[in-house]
């Protein structure tokens, strides 16, 4: 409680100044403003969903609140207000609260920054002595002459109050100043020097009480039409903006505070807004200013949000002498600073990198040129259009191919890869390359799409058989989901989703592609190069997150012996990504004994780093069949006797061919058992170094055996009981392949 009440009052002095000042921006009673705010604390407070919010008169809502004034009158405002409540409310009880997250972010910035150079191009007439025009256009027209004829006393009020938030917002953190929100010393500062100096400078008009003059609200005054679509209008902003903000308050919650319920955080904001409305207060949303204000005070339960609601209350009854100190000028000039903040550059590099730009500068041209309604559904309507285009992206690649050597003769074959969402809107494109490859020919078709519409199967489909009809041949490769075999058998149920497959699983004699100007096969440098292209192309994109996390550390799960043979993939046969393995690879896999004279430690330093520095608590030590080393010693080393390192390492291998001879049937395939049996006996050396013995028998370290058989693309994990290697059944945790003492 101690801290929710001293947060409450932190919130209550941000939230003061911010109320005054979008009041008189809207053209309403600066009373509305106070209204609003007590309503958004007392009334959305404790009814909320998102218990760190804070709710009250919002800047995103000052445009629309404006264009109402203007057109029905204060009255009718309220009115409307009123009624927009009761619609948040049937639409939070419906449960359709989460649909606000369709919106794109883009969209929801470009709005605010929008709203943010109307409120800076209104208030700077105010703050120079003049009065706000009826549209952007009008305010940044004539702001030329305003700038040439200010109210020299207006001016400087407004010139202190900008100078004061400037210098209070660079205060050191560790400042105890800094614990005041800069509006309030800014406007107080505004206050004094122009009641100090005489400066003739239009003041706040409270009333003598909050509710003075209180009448009923008023019908508008227009067609059906227009008051219903002025209705809906400020329920969706208010609706949108409250539940984005609930949405970024979730995301820095203190542990211990509850998630937000949208659905009933949009009845709570329907709720305020009609209480604000039918007390004569300005719409109400929640406001992230005032809720990152909350947060950063500690705040931690609802309880803060509804104190400040009543401190401001306490106020607008008690101190009305007080608050009609304050120059207008001073509100409008923090209102350009707010609106200066809203419209934050930064936003619009990140979202040119998400290619998502033109929807933020739509929404803000169309706020500032067109209004709050009609730029964000300009907004909506280019994510649209941008969505559209990239669900219908489509590259079609064609080259010929040159028969590598010793291929046996035969017609030209092409290959074309088709890359994207193939609907109607790709046919003309697919089809143009389809039709350009000769007659009789060969045809590889690589079909990597992730949808493919029935106009775009029939085009492909009458293409191959028009093909095959002239004596050509077509293989079709879909990569992702099997659109063509499923338009071919006439299974219309759902796809068959399988893992992403990119190419690079896939060894680079199965990809390579020659254009048909190459004379002679590539060399190793440039197949090499080649499959870095690719993985520029195609993968590094899709990584880089990933590797941005790990690029200052990594912090693998276990270690893995294998051997150096190119057929082994550790990450593919584990399923495992970056950062997730520690490999060590060395010929037959083998593992020094210790105390071993071999002059090679770089198989135990991996592993006392790994043990020791990465702190890896489970290493896995994996053969495989037709192995050449295991082959080399089961022959005695003759066939490498010449390569003097070579033997000196295979000489490691003695141990295993021992074990192997001791046993009396090998089975149907001796240099697969003998391979299995040197996992077993690598195991054994590990725990042959004593401080990875007492780590094992501590429960600290686990020691896995695997065996990968190429041939059947399996792997298989050691049964330490039985002696032998089982396959894995699914669903069966490899604890049940471990025993108590940390042994395979």
């Amino acid at each position: 409680m101690r801290r929710d009440v001293l947060a409450s009052f932190v919130v209550f002095l941000v939230a003061i100044p911010l109320s005054l000042g979008i009041a008189v921006a809207s053209g309403a009673p600066v009373a509305a403003g106070l209204i609003a705010a007590a309503a958004g604390g007392i009334v959305a407070g404790p009814a909320g969903g998102s218990p760190l919010q804070v709710s009250g008169p919002a800047a995103g809502l000052t445009v629309l609140v404006a264009d109402l004034v203007a057109s029905y009158g204060w009255r009718a405002t309220c009115t409307i207000t009123l009624l927009a409540g009761l619609l948040q409310v049937v639409l939070g009880v419906s449960r359709v609260a989460r649909v606000v997250l369709a919106v794109s972010p883009a969209v929801v910035h470009g709005m605010l920054a929008g709203v943010g150079a109307v409120i800076v191009l209104a208030q700077l007439h105010v703050v120079l002595g003049g009065g706000p025009q009826e549209s952007a256009v009008a305010n940044l027209r004539e702001l030329p002459g305003q700038l040439l004829h200010p109210a020299p006393h207006s001016a400087l009020v407004g010139a202190v109050t900008v100078l004061v938030l400037l210098g209070w917002s660079r205060l050191p953190r560790g400042n105890r100043l800094r614990l005041v929100p800069g509006p309030l010393p800014a406007i107080a500062v505004a206050a004094v020097a122009a009641w100090a100096l005489g400066w003739k400078a239009e003041r706040v008009d409270l009333p003598e009480t909050l509710l003075h003059g209180w009448g009923a609200p008023e019908l508008p005054h227009g067609s059906p039409h227009g008051v219903a679509g002025a209705v809906v209008s400020l329920a969706v902003v208010a609706a949108v903006a409250s539940l984005l903000c609930s949405v970024a308050v979730d995301r820095v919650r203190p542990a211990g505070v509850a998630p937000t319920d949208l659905d009933r955080e949009l009845v709570a904001q329907g709720a305020a807004n009609a209480v604000s409305g039918l007390l004569g207060g300005l719409p109400v949303a929640g406001v992230i200013v005032r809720s990152t204000a909350n947060l950063e005070a500690g705040a931690r339960t609802r309880l803060s949000a509804v104190l400040h609601g009543v401190w401001v209350l306490a106020l607008a009854v008690c101190c009305g002498p007080v608050i009609e100190r304050v120059p207008l000028a001073a509100l409008s000039a923090l209102l350009v600073v707010l609106g200066v903040r809203l419209v934050d550059p930064a936003r619009v590099a990140d979202l040119r990198r998400h290619r998502e730009a033109p929807a933020y500068f739509a929404a803000f041209g169309g706020v500032v040129v067109l209004g709050l309604g009609e730029g964000v559904l300009l907004g909506v309507a280019v994510t649209a259009v941008l969505a559209l285009r990239r669900l219908t992206r489509l590259t079609v690649r064609t080259e010929r191919l040159v028969p590598l050597p010793g291929d046996a003769p035969g017609p030209p074959r092409w290959h074309v890869v088709v890359e994207g969402s193939l609907t109607f809107l790709g046919v003309p494109k697919v089809t143009r390359a389809l039709r350009a490859v000769p007659a009789g020919a060969g045809v590889d078709l690589d079909l990597n799409v992730d949808f493919m519409d029935h106009a775009a199967f029939d085009a492909v489909h009458d293409w191959r058989l028009a093909h095959e009809r002239r004596g050509g041949r077509v293989d079709i490769d879909e990569v992702h989901e099997g659109w063509y075999e499923r338009g071919v058998t006439g299974d219309m149920s759902s796809p068959r989703k399988s893992s992403p497959q990119a190419r690079w699983w896939a060894p680079w004699a199965n990809r390579q592609r020659r254009s048909a100007s190459a004379a002679e096969p590539p060399s190793p440098a440039s197949v090499l190069l080649d499959g870095v292209r690719e993985y520029h192309d195609s993968t590094a994109g899709l990584v880089r997150p990933i590797m941005a996390e790990l690029a200052m550390e990594q912090k693998p799960e276990l270690l893995f012996i294998t051997c150096v043979d190119s057929r082994v993939v550790p990450n593919i046969i584990t399923a495992s990504g970056p950062g997730d393995l520690f490999i060590n690879r060395n010929v037959g896999n083998f593992v020094p004994p210790h105390g071993s004279s071999l002059p090679d430690d770089s198989v135990m330093a991996t592993v006392e780093y790994a043990t020791n520095v990465l702190d890896i608590r489970t290493i896995a030590v994996c053969g495989h069949s037709n192995c050449g080393a295991m082959a080399a010693v089961m022959a005695g080393g003759k066939e490498v006797a010449h390569l003097e390192g070579l033997s000196r390492w295979l000489e490691l291998g003695t141990p295993t061919l021992e074990r192997f001879r001791a046993e009396d049937g090998h089975g149907d395939d001796p240099l697969a058992r003998l391979s299995q049996i040197n996992v077993m006996q690598q195991l054994d050396h590990l725990l042959t170094y004593p401080w990875l013995r007492e780590r094992a028998d501590a429960g600290e370290l686990e020691l896995v055996g695997l065996y990968f058989d190429l041939k059947s693309a399996t792997v298989k994990v050691l049964d330490r009981a039985a002696g032998k290697f089982a396959t894995i059944p699914n669903h069966v945790p490899a604890s049940a392949y471990r025993d108590n003492g940390g042994r395979p």
